[in-house]
């Protein structure tokens, strides 16, 4: 292990302009795909914001009496799908339309009898706040025979629901694509090193040496270089994190990758390194 580590390191002391330039481009390509993985997380919480707003009324038939809207709000809360149930009566209702609606002010103070109905606005937990999951909801809500209507957006929750898809889908396809032009810039800069060790190469062949034991400095050299190239990437990513930041009070509410996708982040970038150098010798090995 020793010898693979040394074998490995002297590779950077050969040519440490080429390792340079490699790391550089690898945290470069890793740069790029950081900066969608910001934009996805961030599009992420935007839209959580969002659907935290998704939620279904229920208007009740007016004289329902009270206890069986108090036995209806507990059954609702029991469902899985649903965070809490608040119960809004004529009154509520009525003062909340004067506020939200202050063009109709003077018309709603004029009236004589509350047209507004009581409702349950039922909230629901992430991860049932899709189309579907509201729709049960509401197809279960209207069951309760007291329940004149139940309103929940259908229109706006699918769209929303398309939104979340196709940026996951986007998302996807971008990394995908930088991930492999990263492989191919590893595996570029590892083919160099074995062009350049091809003496060498052959004299351990002549040895005895395994293939493995002369892939080894190889691997290792690759693993190191897609580590650091991660760790650099980081380093940009969050420069211009701060940079966007702190200088845009509009985007003032960003946030920055957990501890857990910067360690994620790094190992992808020793994952690529391995993949890129496997790929490189496994092909040239067999012509040197």
């Amino acid at each position: 292990m020793r010898l693979i580590l040394r074998e490995a390191l002297q590779s950077f002391r050969r040519a440490p302009l080429l390792s340079v330039l490699s790391i550089t481009t690898i945290a470069f390509s890793l740069f790029t795909i950081g900066l969608f993985g910001l934009v996805a997380i961030n599009m992420r919480e935007a839209l959580r914001d969002v659907g935290a707003r998704v939620e279904v009324v229920a208007y009740i038939l007016r004289g329902t009496p009270l206890e069986s809207i108090t036995v209806a709000a507990q059954d609702i809360s029991a469902f899985p799908e649903v965070l809490a149930v608040d119960y809004i009566d004529e009154e509520q209702a009525l003062a909340q339309a004067q506020a939200e609606l202050v063009e109709f002010r003077d018309a709603y103070r004029d009236l004589r009898v509350n047209p507004l109905p009581a409702s349950f606005e039922i909230q629901l937990k992430e991860g049932f706040r899709g189309a579907d999951d509201v729709a049960a909801v509401a197809e279960r809500v209207g069951g309760f025979g007291f329940v004149e209507d139940v309103r929940f957006g259908r229109e706006w929750i699918e769209r929303l629901d398309q939104i979340r898809n196709i940026a996951g889908l986007v998302g996807l396809v971008i990394g995908i694509a930088f991930a492999a032009v990263a492989v191919v810039i590893i595996g570029t800069t590892i083919r160099m090193a074995v062009l350049q060790r091809a003496r060498e190469i052959m004299v351990m062949r002549l040895v005895g040496a395994t293939d493995w034991f002369i892939r080894g400095p190889f691997l290792l050299e690759g693993a190191i270089k897609g580590m650091l190239g991660g760790i650099l990437s980081i380093g940009l990513a969050y420069g211009t994190f701060l940079a966007f930041s702190r200088n845009t009070t509009a985007l003032s509410g960003l946030v920055f990758f957990d501890p857990i996708h910067l360690v994620a982040g790094v190992l992808f970038g020793i994952a690529l390194g391995l993949g890129g150098s496997l790929v490189s010798v496994g092909r040239h090995l067999k012509d040197v």
